[in-house]
């Protein structure tokens, strides 16, 4: 899947242990632009410059600290609205970052594996991606895009992360997909004649063609064809793909 309009985000990544930094910036590349500041006074002076899409910052560090350089960008009202993900141990958060509860996106525990970082990191860089192109929409309430740039898992995680409610119509070829979201609920799916959850496992397959996503028809279906949560239809459609990938490799 090609992930070029996911460069649209920058993040800047706050860490003075160079191979967490190396291993960080391996694993995010594909999908935002990363800047790295090697302390918290260096950030500083690099966030008051250009202020980035978000931030990735170990909570350790000599100097100036995670949460100073968080307070420090909170007071002032050109950096305040900046997101942040904080790496810090599990007591670290729990008694001294938690209170930190606006602005911060979410704790990822030390110590981690670095897919795990990615994949949390991820669904904040996904969900700041669809903003960039509600901005940039042509009409109000609408935003178009390729599955290229973004593929229906992001879409849909990011429709329930940001709890909107919506139509997104999804095209591949000849073929064409509505689902219906409520506060980032997947309510109702349809391709043809196949409906509910079966529509999503089927569209998730797909990784080329164009969606729209039209914030001003989100109530144009009262139907509930799905009978699980986004997060339970994404998982449940990842278990299918994995079974029939395992059943082609059994096979050939």
């Amino acid at each position: 899947m090609s992930t070029t309009g996911h460069k649209t985000v920058r993040l800047l990544l706050v860490d003075d242990n160079a191979l967490v930094r190396e291993l960080t910036v391996k694993g995010l590349e594909p999908f935002c632009e990363v800047e790295i500041s090697t302390d918290g006074a260096d950030a500083l002076l690099k966030v008051v410059d250009a202020p980035p899409d978000v931030i990735l910052c170990d909570y350790k560090m000599p100097g100036l600290d995670g949460r100073q350089l968080f307070e420090k960008l909170r007071a002032r009202q050109s950096t305040r609205h900046i997101p942040f993900l904080f790496m810090a141990s599990r007591p670290d958060i729990e008694e001294r970052l938690r209170p930190l509860v606006d602005g911060v996106e979410d704790f990822i525990t030390k110590p981690f594996l670095i897919k795990d970082l990615v994949r949390i990191t991820k669904k904040v860089v996904d969900r700041l991606h669809l903003e960039k192109l509600q901005k940039k929409a042509s009409r109000p309430g609408v935003i178009q895009g390729r599955l290229e740039e973004m593929s229906m898992i992001d879409l849909m995680q990011s429709l329930e992360m940001g709890q909107k409610s919506c139509r997104l119509v999804v095209q591949q070829g000849s073929a064409q997909c509505e689902l219906y979201f409520a506060s980032g609920q997947c309510r109702d799916a349809k391709i043809g004649s196949v409906e509910g959850d079966d529509a999503v496992y089927k569209v998730v397959l797909w990784t080329e063609g164009e969606f729209e996503i039209d914030f001003n028809a989100a109530n144009a279906s009262t139907r509930t064809t799905t009978t699980r949560n986004t997060t339970g239809l994404l998982m449940e459609a990842m278990r299918l793909m994995d079974e029939a990938n395992r059943d082609t490799v059994q096979t050939s």
